[in-house]
């Protein structure tokens, strides 16, 4: 997937908005004001596109032991983020979706009902 395809799934989200809070490289998506993927655009513009993604505490593990494109997130809480270096084509666009899907799924779960049932 290219940046454009990255942003225009994440974007057709329910509740889901783009911005820059932290500098002019770092494009973040939110649900409701809660992160779900950061996108850091000079990797994409330097060929070494990357993702950071929310997951399950095990499965942040398990992707990690599984897939070598898949790392401790840069810059963030290990327990939870991973960054997917999507450059080194181990990682398909159905993969990709299936790993921004849990993301965005995590934190929507970890919000409060009145704000899932806002998503409704």
């Amino acid at each position: 997937m290219n940046i454009e395809q990255v942003q225009e799934y994440c974007l057709k989200k329910k509740g889901v908005t783009e911005e820059f809070p932290f500098d002019n490289d770092t494009l973040v998506f939110k649900v409701l004001n809660k992160i779900f993927a950061l996108l850091p655009l000079q990797s994409w513009e330097s060929g070494q596109a990357a993702i950071n993604l929310k997951a399950d505490p095990d499965y942040v593990i398990e992707l990690r032991e599984n897939y070598s494109s898949i790392r401790p997130g840069f810059h963030m809480n290990k327990k939870h983020w991973n960054t997917v270096y999507i450059y080194e084509d181990k990682v398909s666009p159905k993969f990709l979706k299936e790993l921004i899907d849990h993301s965005y799924n995590m934190v929507v779960k970890g919000m409060t009902k009145k704000m899932r049932d806002s998503l409704q």
